[in-house]
Parts: C-alpha cells; structure tokens; sequence
C-alpha cells in the first residue's frame, strides 16, 4: 500500500505538461537515434546525456526516461525494416520480423513491436515498484558456476530450437565462438588469434559483427540471387499497423512468455537482454513446429517478434530496478545511466530511495508514461515508418550497405573494422547459402567471453574442483532443464525427417 501512495505521489509530480513534453522529446530522440544502424539505444543514451546538463533533475530524468523505452524500440525499427538492428537486445526480433516486413506486413510487425515494448515494460516496472527486494534475492543466488551454466544453456538450446539441425546449429555456434575468442585473454592476458593487430587486441566489436551478418550477409545474398529470382528485391507493400483480434489472440500469449523470461534476467549481470530475447524467440520457435505453424521462418510469424520483444523492453524495465535499488548496472544502457545520477551528487543503491525518494519516485512514475506515450506515437507512426520499404529496392540495399559501412566506421574510426566486417558479411553470405542458423553465432559471440571468464573463475576458486560446476540448485536444475530440451529437441528432428522420407518415399511410389 505504502508503495502505492508513494508512486501516486510521483505521478503528481511527472504529470505537469512541461514534464510530459520532456518525456515525448526523449522518446522521439531516444528512436530517432536508436534506428540508426551502429548506435542502438545505449549510445542514444550516451549522446543525449549532455542535453539534460541544463535541466533541473526531475526534468532531466523524466526526459531519461523517454530515452530509454525510445532508444529500444529504435532497435527494432531499423532491425524489422532494415535486417539491421540498433543494438545486440533486438536481434531476436529481427529474424522474423524482417521477413514480415519482406512480405508486406511491416506495419504490423512494428505495432507488434510497440504492443511487446509496451507490455513487456509495463509489467517489469510493475514488479520493480512493488517486488523489488524479492528480485534483489534472485541476483544473490548467482555465482561464477551459475553464470556459466547459465551461458552453456543459452548455447545448446538455442542451436538446437533455431535450426532444423542440431548439427548445423553446432557448426553456427563454433563460428560463433571463435570470432569470440579473438583479443587479449582476460585472466591471463595472452593475445589470441589476433594475427599481430593491435586493433584486434579488444577483440571484433558485436557491432561489426552483427551488422555483418545480418545486413551485409544480407545485401550479399540478394545480389547473388538477384538474375536468378528477380522478385528477391521484390518487397510487398507495407500494409495496415492494426492487429486484429485474431493477431492478439496469438500474441499475447507470447507477450506473456516473453516477459517471463525477461523479469529475472534484468537484475541478472550477464550483460543485457540477449539471453532472455534469443530464449523467448526459440521457445515460440519451437512452439511453432509442435503447431505445425508455417508462418515461422517463411512469411514471418507475429509470434515470434512479439516474445523477443516483451522479453527485452521486461529485461530493461527490472535492469533499472537493479540499478535503482542495489546501484548494479546489468546492461550497458543502465551502466550509462549511472553517469546520469552522478552528474546530479546522486548514487544509484540502497540508499537512494531514503535520500533521493521523491525523484527515485517520479522516475518510475515517468516510465509508465513515457511507455504510454511510446506506444500511442509508435502506433500511429508504424506506416510512417515502414515507408522507407517504397524506396526503390537496388536504393534501399544500397543505402543499408553504406549506413552499414558509416556505422561500423563512426564506433573507432578503423578501417581495420572495415575488411572485418567485410569477411564476416562474407561468413553470412555463406551461411545463408548452406542454410546455417545465425542465431546461434550471435549468441556465442555475446556470452562466450562470460561463459569462459566465469568458468576459469569457478575452477580457480574451487582449485580444479569439476564437481563445482554442478554444486548448487541453480546450475542442476539448468543442467536438467538442458537435457530435457535437448532430448525432446533431437526426437523432433528425427520425426520431422522420417516424415520427409516418408513423404518422398509416397511421392517415388505414386511416380
């Protein structure tokens, strides 16, 4: 009740109208610079830091707080519309949600989006007000053995959900994993794979390698197939942004799936909402074979945008409960937000709602309205946006291929970035050929330092001490659950392939 009246106090102070024209200004900046390809959200934070010097602080984080929801609906924007997502959190959503917009149904798939944004944010700051000791637990059961069988899940589930090889899933997951092994070895500082590059020494940024595989991997593709299939360049048009009821039937149980998996996940430093959004978008995938549903992976299924999308705006929502409460930034945007606070003699922690609660509170009180206010304006501009599909196909893909170039190019001013993300657009290229997932190689590439860095560091502390790794309730109900999906995954590949044979032997015989 206590945190009821306190919240109602922050919507005393956040709605006034000049407060509400802060949060629309960092809603439509916040977007604006997360569409770009190579920024995202994080660095829509990090630019738009200055402009709040001036304010004073409710103003300035009521603005903030249009900033963050903004910047990560931008992230799928250019991912839906471009194959090119702002940031690493809304990669999931892109794999279907291109090929919807791919086949006319942009408009829809971004008020997907906003409907997962808006739902999946909604209820993470619901939890934040009201359950935010119980999350604080959640985090404190997570170790070094926690951290890596948490990412050793990650890896095995998803390269045997996202493709109908378990084998080929692997293939992509070891591509994945040794473009993460280049750079210099944390524990031990050895320089690995970096064929004496000093720029190689930090490793290949996930932007290049993201905008790589999916935007010019991409734009390779078509151009190879470009004489052969004519209607490859061919998109249709963008349609109507309204879902009908039969859309939400079948998204909202996803939304629902979506948030589940990303509530925990917020308050969990395991570097943002990629675990959780590649775990949503692989349980609807999987859900959708056992359905028999051919939307997924062909015209593009509303279902699979809808949970990764949930999944990281709910990540993003209880990260910045954990930033609030315990002063830990669990993903790259909050870790920005810190600097935010300090710039105002504020430190994020316990103590913050006992010093700073009026602002603490009106602060939450601004993310429920800058999440309406996201909504209502994403809603209306989804056609607006999903126009930029009427320019002239040979001009839109040769307009990702240079913003593709200028952001990768505009992170650290290295051309050396830019023959890698020429070999890597080339490695997309040919898994697209031989029909290798991608999603696994983006997942190995964003948790493979913290799988290795939290192994060495379990194994040391335990002096080599294997059976650490499976010593708490966390890491073997993983492990268990691991299993599970694996087993049940395998005997569904070999039903799918005996009925292909079946079916063909049917076809030899009518022949």
């Amino acid at each position: 009740m206590e945190q009821i009246m306190l919240l109602m106090e922050g919507f005393s102070q956040a709605l006034t109208p000049m407060n509400l024209l802060w949060v629309l200004i960092g809603a439509l900046l916040g977007t604006a610079v997360g569409v770009l390809p190579g920024l995202g959200s994080a660095m829509a934070v990090a630019l738009l830091l200055p402009i709040t010097f001036s304010l004073d602080p409710t103003a300035a984080f009521i603005m903030f707080a249009g900033v963050y929801y903004g910047g990560l609906f931008g992230d799928s924007t250019s991912g839906i519309l471009l194959n090119t997502p702002g940031n690493s959190s809304a990669i999931a959503s892109t794999f279907e949600g291109h090929r919807m917009a791919r086949n006319g149904l942009a408009a829809k798939a971004l008020a997907t989006a906003a409907m997962g944004a808006f739902i999946g944010g909604l209820l993470a700051t619901t939890v934040v007000v009201f359950f935010a000791p119980t999350l604080v637990k959640l985090a404190t059961a997570f170790g070094p053995a926690e951290y890596f069988a948490l990412a050793v899940f990650a890896f095995l589930a998803i390269s045997s959900v996202v493709s109908d090889s378990i084998v080929k899933g692997l293939i992509s997951l070891g591509i994945g994993l040794v473009l993460a092994l280049v750079g210099v070895d944390g524990p031990s500082g050895t320089v690995r794979y970096t064929l004496g590059l000093p720029q190689l020494f930090d490793g290949i940024s996930i932007v290049v390698i993201t905008v790589g595989l999916l935007a010019l991997g991409e734009v390779l593709h078509i151009a190879a197939r470009i004489h052969r299939d004519p209607e490859a360049l061919r998109i249709k048009p963008s349609g109507r942004p309204r879902l009908s009821r039969h859309d939400l039937r079948k998204a909202m149980p996803a939304w629902l799936r979506g948030t589940a998996f990303g509530l925990p996940f917020g308050i969990i430093p395991a570097g943002g909402s990629e675990v959780p959004t590649f775990l949503a978008y692989g349980t609807e995938k999987k859900l959708a074979k056992r359905r028999g549903d051919i939307e997924f992976g062909q015209i593009g299924s509303i279902r699979g945008v809808a949970a990764p999308e949930a999944a990281g705006n709910a990540t993003a929502g209880t990260a910045m409960g954990a930033l609030l409460a315990l002063g830990l930034p669990t993903s790259a945007t909050a870790a920005i937000m810190i600097a935010a606070f300090q710039q105002y003699g504020m430190q994020p922690g316990p103590l913050l709602f006992e010093r700073s609660g009026d602002m603490v509170w009106t602060l939450l009180a601004s993310l429920f309205i800058g999440l309406v206010i996201l909504l209502i304006m994403n809603m209306q501009f989804a056609v607006l946006w999903a126009k930029l599909l009427l320019v002239p196909r040979h001009y839109l893909y040769a307009g990702i291929t240079v913003l593709s170039v200028l952001g990768v190019y505009a992170i650290s001013a290295s051309t050396l970035d830019l023959w890698v993300l020429l070999g890597v657009g080339l490695v997309g290229f040919m898994m697209r050929r031989y029909q290798l997932p991608l999603a696994p190689v983006l997942i190995a590439v964003i948790l493979g330092p913290l799988a290795e860095t939290e192994l060495r560091r379990a194994l040391t502390v335990s002096e080599g001490d294997l059976s650490t790794l499976v010593s708490s309730p966390v890491t073997i109900t993983l492990y268990i659950i691991l299993a599970i999906t694996l087993v049940v995954s395998g005997m569904q590949h070999m039903r799918h392939r005996r009925k292909e044979r079946e079916g063909q032997a049917s076809e030899l015989t009518s022949v």
